[in-house]
């Protein structure tokens, strides 16, 4: 039995490096515990007492809760009334562990997490569980959503010890925070070959206690390999240069892994990955090569059709546990609605089908229904749970929607969506069929519609009716968990998204949230410095922000600005940029580290450019470089993007498809790039003429700006200087195009204005 093999939970990714650590920890523990077959105790979360209560708690919490009970993140309050003598990451914690010389049980989660739910549940509610933590370690629990920095750190060195990762992450330290055990989720007792915590915890104690001498040189060599692998990573500059070849290898590790039959790379479990489609439709409009757009549309079309896609309630869920998209993992993240709402933007722009609209309007107006604080900031996630169970909310029979819909429709909807008398859900545990069914399509309704011998306008409409009812009666039951925190940098995604979406359906709703978002983020989520803070709850902002923060929010802004043309957002991004280049640019290298040079001192400071489940902070930063410098005219950040490019030249040449929002960054960079000038009356019909051909272009590298006339000078002129002679001809609404640094006569006409951005 390997402790270290625990299944991949969350949204955990395949290791990607193994380090070379020492020869101690996983088989001297493991030699010490012989798991055998029990339940759990199940216990119950204690409610959080109204503020005036919590302030009187004395400071470990006092009878009922522990220190976490004074935290602001859903995650660590899930954990307040657990008997577990928790700590938030912090130096009471480690100074603790010093002066009792005690190992470090270091827990990582997220709020939306099921398998943090299930552990919390077996482990940490349990009285003897919790009795070992208090008596031989101090335990510290640690939301990976507000502390990024510690959960990158601590995840490469599970991926690289077990092969895999995902949350709950359990690492065991040293005082001085040094990793000698690593896993993911263990349960109270061992099972099927899966060491429990009343047989890990005494054995991994016993050997601080009789093994230290081994257990600290072990801990010293991974943090050694850990330095050097982060080192290694910091100054990562290959011998090849990025270039179109480095595109067109993206493109081909891509299609090697494209499963045809269903859309998607790679089999179960089977992530959306919208950046990779985002790239397909740069890399199809860029060569010409119809399959990329095809790889695109399939596997878009095959997501909303599945089970990934709640057909009732609209937005997506996180990923598909099957190759089918039908069963998945039902957390809802706000940065997938986000960036699978551009992709879908994207497709539609670049296709014409209507559908991806549709899609990307459905995801939008979830989030704006269900996921927008009173402030107008967007929240995180909501749970995959609902009443202990993981996706019971989402699910139905078919007696259930018979007796809802009545017989006609209800066996209507019940054969369109995939109905089965005995259940299309099947319990992940045991893989029984329950009698649940997740709706799903397996055909377009079209195709539905020939078969029923409707009319798909008549088709759709009934099936809208029954969802609606449908939608009305889920509202009554018991809502999963809602991650209610604002997040800097998933708020840069969806501003992003919602600014896009205002501008390429026309529709000033969206905009009108995104221009809300950042409002409210940037009055809010600042220090009196004006740094950026991470998070947002309760009245409260606090924590450091990170890359991510500076980089996503920089740019929403952009795509703000280039849809609403107010300059104040165009100014604020600038702003930003230029605190992430004073305070994580490195200097020697290039590229940017994920914490701040005045940030707190950790094992490493990481730096990355490998997207996740998100872009990473790098790769969107030297898009939003590119794009500033073009619609300011600041050439020295096209220097920072150059010179970040190189600095990962290594990774990414040698894996492209794994960094694929830095082959964005790259179609931009290699251009044709496009700097377009609307000159005009902001609100005349003929500005809004040459801005709607725009927009219902893909034409994703440019840069639009709006010179607002008849002001002789702008506030844009301030920002972008080279906008100041550009004005309307003979009072119309002029464009003005310049192609890869070469300007074409201004012009009147949209279709003359398209032309240019056409030409060779």
């Amino acid at each position: 039995m390997n402790l270290t093999q625990a299944p991949s939970t969350g949204f955990g990714q395949p290791a990607r490096r193994r380090l070379p650590f020492g020869r101690f920890g996983w088989f001297l523990i493991v030699s010490l515990v012989s798991p055998s077959a029990a339940t759990s105790d199940v216990g119950g979360r204690k409610p959080i007492p109204p503020p005036a209560t919590i302030a009187s708690l004395p400071p470990d919490g006092g009878l009922e809760f522990n220190r976490l009970v004074f935290e602001k993140s859903p995650y660590l309050l899930q954990h307040a009334g657990n008997p577990v003598d928790w700590y938030p990451w912090g130096e009471a914690a480690f100074a603790r562990a010093r002066a009792e010389d005690k190992p470090i049980f270091l827990s990582i989660g997220y709020s939306t997490c099921h398998w943090c739910h299930v552990m919390e549940r077996e482990s940490f509610e349990d009285a003897e569980v919790a009795a070992l933590m208090n008596k031989d370690f101090v335990s510290i629990k640690v939301d990976r959503e507000e502390r990024p920095d510690v959960d990158h750190i601590y995840m490469t060195v599970t991926q690289a010890l077990t092969g895999s990762g995902g949350w709950p992450m359990t690492v065991i330290l040293t005082p001085d925070r040094k990793p000698f055990f690593a896993g993911t989720y263990f349960p109270k007792r061992g099972r099927f070959g899966r060491a429990g915590m009343m047989e890990l915890l005494p054995a991994l104690a016993e050997a601080w206690k009789t093994r230290r001498t081994e257990i600290e040189r072990s801990a010293e060599e991974i943090a050694g390999s850990l330095r050097a692998l982060n080192a290694r990573l910091a100054r990562s500059a290959g011998d090849e240069p990025l270039n179109e070849l480095t595109l067109r290898r993206g493109f081909h590790q891509l299609r090697g892994s494209f499963d045809a039959d269903r859309g998607g790379f790679g089999s179960a479990p089977k992530f959306p990955t919208p950046q990779n489609l985002m790239f397909l439709l740069r890399y199809a409009r860029r060569t010409g090569d119809a399959e990329a757009t095809a790889m695109v549309e399939k596997t878009l079309t095959e997501m909303r059709r599945g089970g990934l896609f709640d057909q009732v309630g609209f937005g997506f869920h996180r990923y598909s546990t099957d190759p089918d998209w039908l069963l998945p993992h039902f957390e809802k993240m706000l940065y997938d609605q986000a960036m699978l709402a551009l992709a879908y933007l994207e497709a539609y722009q670049a296709t014409g089908a209507a559908p991806f609209a549709e899609t990307a309007r459905q995801t939008l107006d979830y989030v704006l229904r269900d996921m927008v604080g009173p402030e107008g900031g967007f929240y995180s996630a909501e749970d995959a749970d609902s009443e202990g169970e993981e996706g019971k909310f989402y699910l139905w029979s078919v007696d259930e929607v018979t007796n809802l819909l009545g017989p006609e429709t209800g066996s209507l909807f019940a054969r369109v969506y995939q109905f089965e008398p005995e259940g299309n859900f099947r319990d992940q545990a045991t893989g029984q069929r329950t009698g649940s069914n997740i709706p799903h399509l397996r055909r377009s309704l079209g195709q539905w519609a020939a078969e029923l011998d409707l009319s798909e306008s008549d088709l759709g409409q009934r099936l809208e009716s029954a969802r609606r009812k449908l939608f009305d009666v889920r509202k009554g039951r018991i809502h999963p968990l809602k991650d209610d925190k604002v997040l800097t940098d998933w708020n840069g995604l969806m501003i992003a998204a919602t600014a896009r979406a205002g501008a390429t359906l026309g529709e000033p709703r969206y905009a009108e949230a995104a221009a809300r978002a950042a409002d409210f983020v940037l009055a809010r989520l600042r220090d009196d410095r004006g740094r950026l803070l991470k998070r947002y709850r309760q009245g409260e902002a606090s924590l450091p922000a990170h890359l991510e923060d500076y980089a996503f929010l920089a740019w929403g802004l952009v795509e703000l600005y280039e849809t609403t043309f107010e300059v104040r957002y165009l100014r604020q991004a600038g702003g930003l940029v230029d605190h992430m280049l004073a305070r994580f640019w490195d200097a020697e290298a290039g590229g940017f580290f994920l914490t701040a040079e005045d940030g707190e001192p950790l094992l490493v400071r990481p730096k990355e450019v490998y997207d996740g489940a998100i872009p990473s902070g790098n790769s969107v930063a030297a898009l939003v470089l590119l794009r500033l410098a073009r619609l300011t005219g600041r050439t020295e950040l096209e220097d920072r993007a150059q010179a970040l490019f190189r600095a990962f030249s290594g990774p990414v040449a040698a894996n492209p498809a794994a960094h694929a929002f830095v082959l964005l960054a790259l179609d931009f960079a290699l251009g044709p790039t496009y700097e377009i000038v609307i000159a005009g009356r902001p609100e005349a019909e003929d500005t809004l003429a040459l801005l709607a051909a725009l927009r219902g272009r893909f034409i994703p590298n440019k840069a639009v700006l709006l010179r607002p006339e008849p002001a002789d000078a702008p506030p844009i002129v301030d920002l972008a200087e080279f906008t100041r002679p550009q004005r309307a001809l003979d009072g119309r609404a002029a464009a003005y195009v310049c192609r890869n640094f070469v300007c074409r006569a201004p012009t009147t006409e949209p279709e003359a204005m398209l032309a240019a951005l056409a030409e060779p």
